[in-house]
């Protein structure tokens, strides 16, 4: 057999096995149509975060939630991760200490090598790949479900338990935005104590700009560093939380939204595709691009004639 014929056998077989998909689809629509749109159901609820322990300190709420608890989860796996990892090291690697040393290069050499130079990239190593870590985890722990959802209940003897569900602390906007906060503040501090606080602002203008264009250069220069913040934050919490949307949506939130139980049919693959794509490569690269961008700016604020 040809190549063109084995390829149009192939594409053959895919579209009758999309044709079959379909038409299952159909039918099952046609037998079970909708039951009536669910007003019940608001998926928003599900990030909603409830105090499980109220605890309130001079009108600041510090109370343990859902978000908490995945936080707390991710420093201990994290902690517990590194702490085996270091006693299991040895002069002979293991398969465990070959995977470690090939995150190790991941995290120096690309992320905090090639965007530092030589003295800074020794000095805020620990602090990247520490932060590296515990956010690829935290989104990592996410995708654990947790018997957590505390507006939907299951009964287990007699006993009613809140209904697992997944969560991850990243999908929330104020934990984003703490280590990006930490990140803009330490980039800052590291560039004054390098260059001096005159020095350091002076390096926001291009060498060389005249000097009436200087305050021009300057205003944007500071939004563009005020803009960090924001950015580096929303882009970790918007790629999380739409992750957890889609899967929550194609995992059974649309069929029951929209009362058509056969729809399930369609979007339970999709859900399990979501599923994997998030936990494979979408967990991993935000981890990788904050670390990425934090490195970037403690090399911009440091180098020489920036």
């Amino acid at each position: 057999m040809s190549a063109a014929a084995r390829a149009m056998s192939v594409r053959a077989k895919v579209m009758l096995g999309l044709g079959v998909y379909l038409a299952v689809t159909v039918a099952l629509l046609l037998l079970f149509p909708s039951e009536g749109k669910n007003e019940s159901f608001k998926p928003v609820e599900e990030f909603r975060l409830d105090p499980w322990v109220e605890i309130k300190v001079a009108g600041i709420d510090l109370s343990i939630n859902k978000a908490v608890l995945y936080l707390v989860i991710s420093c201990l796996l994290t902690v517990a991760f590194m702490t085996w990892i270091a006693r299991r090291m040895q002069a002979r690697p293991n398969r465990v200490q070959a995977a470690v040393e090939a995150l190790y290069d991941l995290t120096y050499t690309t992320i905090a090598r090639q965007n530092m130079s030589p003295q800074m990239a020794a000095r805020w190593f620990p602090f990247v790949g520490a932060l590296f870590f515990f956010i690829w985890v935290s989104n990592l722990v996410g995708y654990i479900p947790l018997p957590i959802n505390t507006h939907a209940t299951v009964e287990v003897f007699g006993i009613e338990f809140p209904a697992f569900a997944i969560y991850a602390a990243t999908a929330n906007l104020s934990v984003p935005l703490v280590l990006a906060a930490v990140v803009w503040f330490s980039y800052h501090l590291e560039g004054i104590r390098e260059k001096g606080l005159g020095a350091y602002l002076s390096s926001w203008i291009p060498s060389g700009t005249p000097a009436a264009m200087r305050p021009m250069m300057f205003a944007i220069e500071l939004i563009s560093h005020s803009v960090r913040l924001i950015s580096l934050s929303v882009r970790l919490f918007a790629n999380m939380l739409a992750g957890h949307l889609m899967i929550l949506f194609m995992a059974g939130g649309l069929a029951v939204l929209l009362g058509v139980a056969a729809i399930a049919w369609v979007t339970l693959p999709l859900a399990v595709f979501f599923f994997v794509f998030e936990v494979v490569l979408v967990a991993t690269l935000q981890a990788f691009i904050f670390a990425t961008l934090t490195s970037i700016y403690f090399g911009e604020a440091t180098a020489e004639g920036h």
